[in-house]
């Protein structure tokens, strides 16, 4: 958890009951007045009412787009099936909590089809060999790049910070559209609520690769 003038920024795991608890914690315990949550419309659709994704959404994702978000919602799934956590609990305990206590919830990030169209536009097909090859290594050699950690909980910032760099040498236009331009988003909409509503406690809940790079963003006040 970082904190600037009026604003919460807690960096989660999308999987990690550990965040869920942190959410919920921090939402009984401080009351905040805005509740900032990394998503926009569809997504947060998708939580409440577990929506999947459906052949019909080739017609907004395109093939390539769709491809990506189904590989990504498949892993991350299994990967909450590991831990027991579904992926997003800790967005949807903050968005029940919102309406139940009557708080203002914002919606800070790109639309997801925005999002990956850009993907499918910038991704070369160097990046996609080696997306191929790092799979291909890692089965083979067993040796990840990452130290191993509990995956119930956030990772720590060190390996959050390796996780960054490895996306941004071997894969820099995913890295630009998934991480750098989402950041400079979600650090426009954050700044624009703080200086909107200066008296208002903001609680912002962002992926914790992100929570780093947005808070430095804000600061700068965008002039």
């Amino acid at each position: 958890m970082q904190s600037y003038k009026n604003i919460y920024l807690l960096g989660t795991s999308h999987i990690s009951i550990e965040s869920v608890t942190q959410v919920k914690e921090f939402i009984s315990s401080k009351r905040p007045d805005i509740i900032a949550i990394e998503l926009d419309k569809k997504r947060l659709y998708s939580i409440l009412h577990k929506r999947k994704l459906k052949v019909s959404d080739i017609r907004f994702l395109g093939i390539k787009g769709f491809l990506i978000n189904w590989i990504g919602a498949y892993i991350e799934k299994k990967l909450g099936k590991l831990v027991g956590t579904a992926p997003g609990s800790e967005m949807k305990a903050a968005i029940i909590l919102a309406k139940e206590q009557k708080l203002q919830l914002a919606l800070i990030d790109q639309p997801i089809d925005v999002t990956i169209k850009k993907l499918t536009k910038e991704i070369t097909w160097r990046e996609k060999l080696r997306f191929i090859k790092d799979i291909i290594k890692g089965v083979i050699t067993r040796k990840p790049q990452i130290k191993p950690f509990d995956l119930r909980k956030v990772p720590p910032k060190e390996t959050i910070k390796k996780m960054i760099e490895i996306v941004r040498d071997s894969y820099p236009n995913v890295y630009k559209v998934l991480i750098k331009e989402r950041n400079e988003i979600m650090a426009k909409n954050l700044y624009n609520l703080t200086t909107k509503y200066p008296d208002k406690k903001v609680f912002a809940i962002v992926g914790a690769g992100h929570e780093e790079d947005i808070l430095k963003i804000v600061k700068t006040g965008f002039g």
